[in-house]
């Protein structure tokens, strides 16, 4: 455990909340996703799910700390345990945000019975981007990563021509 915290520069017991919920976020996408191709209602997929749930959770934990690498020199944080907090933030504000964009389609009135489909998915786009900014802000708030990601949406608007309107 010594090891662990090391390596992500983990000095109090409180902080192996973030590498917990991470590890409990991938187990549960795995698992999301070995169901796609396996009904997990039915009893006798039940070991391949387990098999491919497990394959698919160390083939993205790779992939992920394979991210933590690239990315530790490119954002600036205090401890590498924070690059967690980062990457929860940005899942669950992901999963969030089209989680809540149909409902608010919907209420608007954009169904895919009433517009042409790729209309209706340009604005379902549309309207999850509007309500990620939003989110993404509120959540990294709650997580304690207000000012990381408030500048790296400075910068990210930057890219996209919107420097003149961000305020330093």
């Amino acid at each position: 455990m010594q090891k662990f915290k090391t390596r992500w520069e983990i000095q109090h017991n409180w902080q192996l909340l973030f590498p917990i919920l991470g590890i409990i976020a991938l187990i549960y996408s795995s698992y999301k996703i070995a169901g796609i191709f396996f009904n997990r209602h039915e009893s006798s997929n039940i070991p391949y799910l387990v098999i491919l749930s497990a394959i698919l959770y160390f083939l993205l934990l790779k992939f992920f700390l394979f991210c933590f690498k690239k990315l530790e020199n490119k954002w600036v944080v205090d401890y590498k345990w924070e690059m967690i907090r980062i990457f929860l933030v940005f899942a669950i504000t992901g999963s969030t945000s089209a989680f809540i964009s149909k409902p608010i389609m919907n209420v608007i009135g954009f169904t895919k019975e009433n517009l042409n489909i790729f209309i209706y998915w340009f604005l379902y786009v549309i309207i999850g981007l509007i309500f990620y900014q939003i989110l993404l802000i509120s959540i990294a708030w709650i997580f304690g990563q207000y000012a990381f990601f408030r500048d790296f949406l400075k910068r990210l608007g930057k890219r996209v021509g919107l420097g003149r309107y961000t305020k330093e």
